[in-house]
């Protein structure tokens, strides 16, 4: 078997520090197939080169393994200073300092742009899809020197509970309990909804494949017993779905009496007092939505499958039984106009005891509906790779227009963040002051009876 180095490249803490759960599942399905594992993450090593090349040396890899998590921060007001593929080549550049080890490329960033990024890199190997199936199917056909191509496409694994759970890495935990007091994990992947500008269909199948409840809860009992956490984020494309398959994971929790404070992304959609009450009392303390647009006109632009009138009845029952709500929502989408941008905001000023983060302009992603359109309105051409990010905004809108407004309109709200840097200068003051999770649910206040108040 190989010995087998594993990097986690990402540095960034916008909006808090990540666990990198994608590098914890590969080592596990490696470990399970009897290569021996080191999980280096670039952050908790103080993104310092040195100790980098001093591990590698140390371990002395018949293989590395880097996982790219995002091209950037997909924010407009960040341009190329929140590109962060040069800084993937200068950590790269530091691995081959000490180590000719053939390069393998992978991870949610890689696989969006992957002959791009593969030839951007230099490296020898790349992973298209979820890695834990086609790496040591990889490592395999190398050590018996058969042909392999450089890029590989996996597909997703259909069955849910073959899904492997994370080799979590003690000082990792203990890295990620103190820095953002998170730990991470999936109850399912995959998602079925179409929205015009996503990139989780591609890149975790276009169906959700579901974690068995008992399994799942029993893996967080053993985070629990093993290494003290008490607080999870569940970075499922969206954490529920028409299938309630989420309840029965919330009803596991409460089954087996787990003292535990989650989060999570959640639609706007189909969730009451009655849902919502349930996800309570298993432990939900805050929820996170992909609210995504602010009019029916411009949800219908972005695909989303529901209007307006759904995302107040969400918050509306969040505050009934008091849970805090973020709405992540960006402007100058395909249909926005003017008069689409008035009745945006005056549909925010709607969401009481919530926060909104505003965002301007959407990243364009490769193989998207709004990637299709941006090329139909001459706004892109179809040559453009977008290995450097392009930023889609209406076309009956001007940018600056649109900027100034929802300054105006968000000025002297602390509850309502716009621009996107001016949301991370509160959470870097608030973390510098101690605190830690989340950090925009402190930012909500609820009324006194929803805060007692548990259905």
């Amino acid at each position: 078997m190989s010995r087998v180095f594993l990097l986690s490249s990402n540095a960034t803490i916008d909006p808090y520090p990540v666990y990198p759960l994608g590098m914890a599942v590969v080592a596990a399905a490696l470990s399970a197939a009897g290569h021996d594992v080191c999980q280096f993450d670039y952050l908790a090593a103080g993104r310092s080169p040195d100790l980098l090349r001093e591990r590698i040396e140390a371990f002395a890899p018949d293989f590395i393994g880097l996982s790219l998590r995002n091209l950037d921060n997909a924010d407009s007001f960040s341009q190329l200073q929140g590109w962060y593929l040069d800084a993937a080549r200068e950590l790269l550049a530091a691995v081959r300092q000490v180590s000719r080890a053939p390069l393998i490329l992978g991870g949610p960033a890689f696989s969006l742009l992957p002959e791009a990024i593969l030839d951007y890199l230099g490296g020898d190997y790349g992973i298209v899809g979820e890695g834990e199936r086609a790496l040591p199917e990889l490592l395999q056909a190398l050590a018996e020197n058969r042909p392999v191509p450089r890029l590989i496409r996996d597909t997703p694994l259909l069955d849910g509970s073959r899904l492997a759970a994370p080799l979590y890495v003690p000082e990792l935990v203990r890295f990620y309990r103190q820095e953002s007091g998170l730990l991470n994990l999936q109850s399912k992947r995959g998602c079925p909804h179409r929205c015009s500008y996503c990139s989780y269909p591609r890149l975790e199948g276009e169906r959700f494949r579901f974690r068995d409840p008992v399994q799942l809860a029993e893996e967080i009992e053993r985070l629990q017993r093993d290494q003290g956490v008490d607080s999870l984020f569940f970075t499922d494309s969206v954490f529920n779905d028409p299938q309630g398959h989420y309840l029965l994971v919330a009803e596991e929790f409460l089954r087996r009496g787990l003292k535990l404070r989650w989060s999570g992304f959640f639609r706007p959609q189909g969730m009451g007092v009655k849902e919502l009450s349930l996800l309570k009392r298993a432990g939900l303390f805050a929820m996170e939505l992909g609210t995504d647009a602010a009019s029916d006109s411009t949800l219908e632009g972005l695909q989303k499958g529901f209007g307006f009138a759904e995302v107040l009845a969400v918050n509306r029952a969040a505050v009934a039984v008091g849970i805090p709500c973020a709405h992540f929502v960006m402007f100058g989408g395909p249909g926005e106009t003017e008069t689409t941008l008035r009745e945006g905001l005056a549909n925010l000023a709607r969401l009481e005891h919530c926060v909104v983060f505003a965002f301007s302009g959407i990243r364009i992603l490769p193989d998207t509906a709004l990637r299709q359109r941006a090329i139909a309105e001459g706004l892109l051409t179809a040559d453009n790779d977008l290995l450097r990010p392009v930023y889609y905004f209406s076309p009956q809108l001007a940018p600056a227009s649109l900027n100034r407004q929802l300054e105006k309109a968000f000025r002297g709200r602390r509850d309502r963040i716009f621009p996107p840097p001016e949301g991370q200068k509160r959470l870097l003051v608030m973390r510098r002051f101690g605190y830690r999770g989340l950090l925009w649910d402190t930012l909500v206040r609820l009324p006194q009876s929803a805060q007692q108040k548990v259905c």
